[in-house]
This record gives C-alpha cells, structure tokens and sequence, in this order.
C-alpha cells in the first residue's frame, strides 16, 4: 500500500513539475542527486555546486561482450543521452546529437548513450545502424544504470545529461535537445579548468 501510494505521488509529482518553475539539487554522499525542478526542462548548476555522477556502466550496445563506462572517458566533458529505439521524440533527436558528437569531439568531449527499455538488443542495433550514429550507447534494457542516478525521472525519456571535465552534472535538458543546445554547454565546460 505504502508503495502503491509512493508511486502514485511521485508521479502526480512528475506531471506537475511539467507546469511550473524552479530548480533544486541537494548532496547526497558527496553524490549527484536529482531532485524535482519545480518544472524547469533545462537545469544549469553553477561549477561550485556541481556533483559528481555516479559511475554508469554497463554493456556496450553495439560491442556485445564489451563493457562501456563514463570511468572510459577520463577527463572528458560528457553528453549522456537517455533515450530508446521504442520513443519517438528520440528517433528526431538522434541526428542532433550525432551532430553534436562531431562538433563536440575537437573539444576533447564525448557524447554517449543511455539506451534504456530496449529489451531487443538487434532492434536497438538496429537503430543506431540505420541513423549512422557513431557515438556509442550503454544498453539498459532492465533500467539497473539508470537507477545509479538518484532522484532522476525514470520516465522522461529522451533527457540529457552533461557532465564536466571532472563528470560532475553541468546540466540537465529533461526534454528533447538540439545539437545547438549542447555545444555551447559543452564549450563552456571545455574553457573551465
């Protein structure tokens, strides 16, 4: 009952910061935890309060076999998309982020999926071949990386991420992004040092 209660107001939660302004993180451990914007979809945190990431890692999508973590890309800013083959909003933003991939690179910046909800592997495959995305994705198909992210709206599926340098959150955009919002974030990110 107590569940099925919690469950029922983090979701009104969810509906109504859709609705409304503000914005919040608190420290947990020394750990990046989301908490409820007051329903802002694009979230800055300035770099004295900025948290580190969890470390998310799991299997490379494409590589089956391999291991991807954001630990791979040590000193890199990073662009981590949530996104799912199955989400329509995120087959039109995935070019933008391809795009944004290639801009970001020079910058010594890396984008890097978060596919989740995909329990297909070969549809998921499949997407990213016939999209020619060339940035790689962490396969999540039961949702276990993304609970790393405490707090984080499990449901607002496509949203982004950008870590600095240091993988503390930079930012968030809880909606569909354009490659003209993320490299401006992430060529900030890159000047810090």
């Amino acid at each position: 009952m107590k569940r099925r209660l919690l469950g029922m107001l983090m979701a009104a939660a969810l509906v109504v910061t859709g609705c409304s302004t503000g914005k919040d993180a608190v420290v947990s451990g020394g750990t990046f935890t989301f908490v409820s914007p007051g329903g802002k979809v694009d979230i800055s945190y300035p770099e004295n309060e900025r948290q580190k990431a969890p470390t998310l890692a799991g299997d490379d999508l494409m590589h089956e076999g391999k291991q991807l973590s954001i630990e791979d890309f040590p000193g890199k800013a990073l662009v981590i998309n949530l996104w799912g083959q199955w989400c329509g909003p995120c087959r039109a933003e995935a070019p933008e982020l391809e795009t944004a991939s290639k801009q970001i690179a020079p910058l010594g910046a890396q984008v890097i999926g978060l596919d989740v909800r995909d329990p297909a592997r070969d549809v998921a495959q499949d997407f990213v071949r016939d999209r020619g995305l060339t940035y790689p994705s962490i396969w999540d198909p039961s949702g276990r990386v993304l609970l790393q992210l405490a707090g984080y709206p499990r449901n607002i599926i496509p949203s982004t991420l950008v870590l600095d340098k240091q993988h503390r959150v930079a930012a968030v955009f809880l909606r569909q992004v354009l490659a003209s919002d993320l490299v401006p974030v992430v060529q900030r990110l890159s000047a810090e040092k």
